[in-house]
């Protein structure tokens, strides 16, 4: 059912596209999701790599930026200080922010933590199954998905982000009501 929902998504998401601008876009692969075509987010939860544990259901009525990474994903260390630097400028507004590492080994995984330094979580998914769950391949690294105040899939960008492109997007999402 999970899956089905995430493919209905894509659809949608495919379909605006080409929708003659009634949606928000962005960049190629990127783009803010209508309210009317969101679908709810997946269950999120584990265990963060510093300690403590996350779940995506408690953070219900904020929006939740959710980076997909992996050590060995050149980009991903191209936009780490940017994802900070969001993070940072939009804390206080109410943005969560966690990262999911994919496909990797703690110890590569726990050195790119310690170069990067981001001030929010990751968790370690070596299999993938938040990926999976989100239809973020490991292919597609990085991947940047939003999540509204609502519980629902806001924005899907499929590329490596920066602060002038991401700040925007978590702003318009901060802004919009539950």
């Amino acid at each position: 059912m999970r899956r089905l929902v995430l493919l209905l998504a894509l659809v949608s998401l495919l379909a605006a596209c080409t929708d003659g601008g009634a949606s928000s876009k962005n960049v190629l692969g990127s783009r803010k999701i209508a309210v009317a075509d969101r679908v709810a987010a997946p269950v999120m939860r584990g265990d963060l790599m510093g300690g403590g544990t996350f779940d995506l259901a408690a953070h219900k009525g904020q929006v939740v930026v959710i980076n997909f990474w992996a050590s060995w994903c050149p980009p991903c260390r191209t936009e780490a200080p940017d994802l900070e630097k969001v993070y940072e400028a939009t804390k206080a507004d109410g943005a969560v922010f966690i990262g999911v590492n994919v496909r990797d080994q703690r110890d590569p995984a726990e050195a790119y933590l310690a170069e990067t330094k981001p001030s929010y979580g990751s968790l370690f998914d070596p299999a993938s199954e938040h990926a999976l769950d989100f239809d973020v391949p490991p292919n597609s690294l990085p991947a940047t998905l939003i999540v509204d105040r609502s519980g629902k899939l806001a924005a899907v960008l499929r590329m490596a982000v920066d602060q002038e492109l991401l700040e925007p997007i978590v702003r318009d999402l901060l802004a919009e009501q539950a």
